[in-house]
């Protein structure tokens, strides 16, 4: 068993190929093209919105689909937001054949005296999500940060929970992308005034300024993740298990899970830090603890099942540390 979680994939190039990437080694591997299925588009976009789109997504719940959404609502709400985004990629690649190196950083206790910060920041791109805590372990974890990946829900109950741990604000930088993740109404509705520079006029969030999170950012910064991807990557055989079939309605990917499959399908390299590991009882919940407790498990997530298909990546494909 490896001491610190920090895994090697090789995910999606343009038409040509990165010379790092084993996009090959997926294709001529049986149990790999199984899994991977590179066409499902990863975000939402101005492109997303359509009549067809519609009519395949309105039965679906979030994340999953737009089912719930009022179709006026939805038509100006959803239609009107992703008009904005005008890319449907993460990052622009500049040459076609340049090697993209990701991190994608977890939080979890198996990072505190990892030592692995700059290795981290040597990537160049850095996936980070939820609490985020940097000030004080960047020895660990680095300083980097590129994309912060979340739920406005998830986002919020970091910034009330380990607030004393130093996680105080969502990371600023001039270039940081966020990435939400459509688990809810109010995700749409959170970015779309983010996105046009408004206040938060209905929902849970009512009268919220979304700069206070984000700052004052343009239209580039926000991202949002494709229901059929998390559709793909929840329902395939990534994170499929029977229990599904009786907890559909509360399960999904936790969001270090989803923020390392989108790394798997945009980058060329993808190097994954502080994951939930077999020997999880040694290490507290996160490297930030002040003191130990134990990772705690969740209905509406399955780590466990998560933590046997790192595994399985692992076994499959190359570990770089």
């Amino acid at each position: 068993m490896f001491s610190v979680c920090v895994l090697c994939f090789i995910s999606v190039c343009l038409q040509i190929e990165a010379s790092c990437s084993l996009r090959k080694a997926v294709r001529n591997d049986p149990l790999l093209r199984t899994k991977f299925r590179f066409s499902v588009p990863v975000l939402q976009w101005a492109g997303s919105f359509s009549r067809s789109a519609w009519e395949q997504l309105k039965n679906q719940t979030p994340p999953y689909g737009w089912k719930g959404l009022p179709v006026n609502g939805m038509a100006h709400l959803v239609g009107l937001t992703l008009s904005l985004l005008n890319s449907s990629h993460l990052f622009g690649r500049g040459l076609p054949d340049r090697c993209v190196r990701c991190a994608v950083v977890g939080n979890g206790g198996i990072l505190r005296g990892s030592q692995q910060g700059k290795n981290i920041d040597s990537h160049d791109f850095v996936f980070r999500m939820n609490g985020a805590v940097i000030r004080g372990f960047e020895g660990d974890v680095g300083r980097k940060i590129s994309f912060y990946g979340f739920t406005t829900n998830t986002m919020k109950n970091a910034l009330r929970m380990y607030g004393t741990d130093g996680f105080t604000e969502i990371p600023q930088s001039p270039d940081i992308k966020y990435i939400f993740i459509p688990s809810d109404l109010r995700d749409y509705v959170m970015m779309a005034a983010a996105v046009q520079g408004r206040i938060v006029v209905s929902g849970r969030d009512k009268g919220d300024r979304p700069w206070k999170y984000f700052g004052h950012k343009q239209s580039e910064n926000f991202k949002i993740l494709h229901p059929d991807f998390i559709s793909y990557v929840t329902h395939s055989q990534f994170l499929k298990m029977n229990r599904l079939e009786w907890t559909h309605h509360l399960y999904m990917p936790s969001t270090g899970a989803l923020m390392l499959l989108t790394a798997l399908h945009t980058c060329d390299q993808v190097s994954a830090y502080g994951f939930i590991t077999r020997n999880y009882a040694a290490f507290s919940d996160h490297y930030y603890d002040s003191m130990g407790r134990p990772l705690m498990f969740f209905a509406n997530h399955d780590l466990q099942m998560e933590s046997q298909l790192w595994e399985a990546l692992h076994d499959l494909l190359w570990i770089c540390a």
